[in-house]
């Protein structure tokens, strides 16, 4: 993994259109390798975007492949490259201004869906101001005091494990500290209700309707895509939800996948998926993934 590592360096100082088309490279391979994976997405394209042809699914879970690796790679730029290199390749919509003030003067959940570019957000955002957000020890220590390292080289960060429980989420947002939210993967029944996802029942964590509703925080939405041809990356920041989550937690969940649906259309190989979002069916209902 240090081999892997300094690896990742060396490539930092290569043009971003050099590193993206590497990137795209190694993508296309693992596309052919990885057939569990290949297998996983293409299910959830079938299950999500039945109105398309088989070759026009085959073609998005390429080009996924594809922009998945590249980000991979392309973090290489986000934790090493001077913070000059950052602000130039970083496109933030709609204005070109973070809206620091927005997301600071009240609680706020920065609400940031599983997009391939995910790590561009927090790294436009940690350049002017601290957040707060989940995070995965990772099971290799050098691999994991790297992805530290480059999450917290700008402004001070806190990072959740789930072990620690929702106490210092609450905590962090009524210091009015921005959470990041990453609500939309299948960790089971807990904590969850089954709402559509691309008119799909899947198990959707409630927790952000639920934080929401218990410390009053405001839901803002943030998400990266890649600009064209490997020019950079855009972080566009959504108007904060009216409304949200009201009464009802599982209509507000119910919004959040609409929501997500909606960008998701817009770029649809950048989305996860190789993640089995549909794992977890209600009434014992046979698995989606099964090969036949």
């Amino acid at each position: 993994m240090k081999l892997m590592l300094g690896f990742m360096w060396l490539l930092h100082w290569l043009p971003l259109p050099l590193l993206g088309r590497f990137g795209d490279a190694i993508g296309s391979l693992l596309f052919m390798v990885l057939r569990s994976r290949r297998h996983i997405a293409l299910t959830n394209l079938r299950l999500c975007m039945p109105e398309l042809t088989e070759a026009q699914r085959v073609d998005i879970a390429h080009r996924h492949f594809q922009a998945y690796s590249r980000s991979v790679w392309e973090r290489a730029v986000l934790w090493w490259a001077p913070e000059s290199r950052l602000k130039r390749l970083i496109t933030i919509d709609p204005d070109g201004v973070i809206p620091v003030a927005e997301m600071t003067g009240q609680p706020t959940i920065l609400l940031c869906p599983h997009f391939v570019c995910l790590d561009v957000a927090g790294a436009a955002i940690a350049m002017e101001a601290s957040a707060s957000s989940m995070y995965v020890t990772q099971k290799n220590a050098a691999f994991d005091q790297v992805l530290r390292a480059g999450r917290a080289r700008f402004k001070p960060v806190k990072l959740f494990t789930r072990q620690d429980g929702i106490k210092p989420i609450l905590r962090a947002l009524r210091d009015k500290l921005p959470y990041f939210m990453l609500p939309d993967m299948d960790f089971g029944e807990k904590d969850a209700e089954f709402v559509p996802f691309f008119g799909i029942q899947a198990a959707t964590l409630t927790a952000t309707a639920r934080i929401a509703a218990t410390t009053g925080a405001q839901v803002m939405p943030v998400i990266a895509t890649f600009l064209p041809n490997y020019r950079g990356w855009r972080v566009k920041f959504y108007p904060v939800w009216d409304n949200y989550p009201g009464e009802d937690m599982v209509a507000a969940t119910r919004r959040m996948n609409q929501f997500i649906e909606e960008r998701v259309r817009e770029a649809p190989a950048e989305y996860f998926w190789t993640h089995k979002r549909f794992k977890t069916r209600p009434n014992g209902e046979p698995s989606l993934y099964s090969k036949h």
